[in-house]
């Protein structure tokens, strides 16, 4: 089953992207298969949650899984962190994120 997710890019341009919740993927991957930033600035750690080149900032009340320690020490030292902030790789599509709207952090 495909979910409807917005993404805001780093230009500010809203890109509205089906996402399947049956293959495994996380936000950052699905940002990496819609071409939605540059190439080489998202998901630099291949999803660790080692780097934070796939933050985002979550804009609306959908219910996301818990922030896991390493991904809240990774974003206690990353830059334009804000309250509504989560790294993208630490968030697999699931039916419950249908309607979700992020903005992807500043590179």
């Amino acid at each position: 089953m495909d979910i409807t997710i917005k993404i805001t890019d780093r230009d500010g341009v809203v890109h509205e992207v089906q996402a399947p919740t049956d293959m495994s993927m996380n936000i950052m991957e699905l940002v990496r298969s819609y071409e939605l930033a540059p190439e080489g600035t998202v998901g630099i750690c291949g999803g660790m949650a080692m780097c934070a080149s796939c933050q985002c900032y979550i804009l609306n009340d959908v219910a996301l899984p818990e922030m896991s320690a390493d991904e809240d020490a990774m974003l206690s030292e990353a830059f334009n962190v804000k309250p509504n902030s989560r790294l993208g790789c630490q968030i697999n599509l699931t039916p419950e994120l249908e309607g979700l709207e992020l903005e992807l952090a500043p590179e």
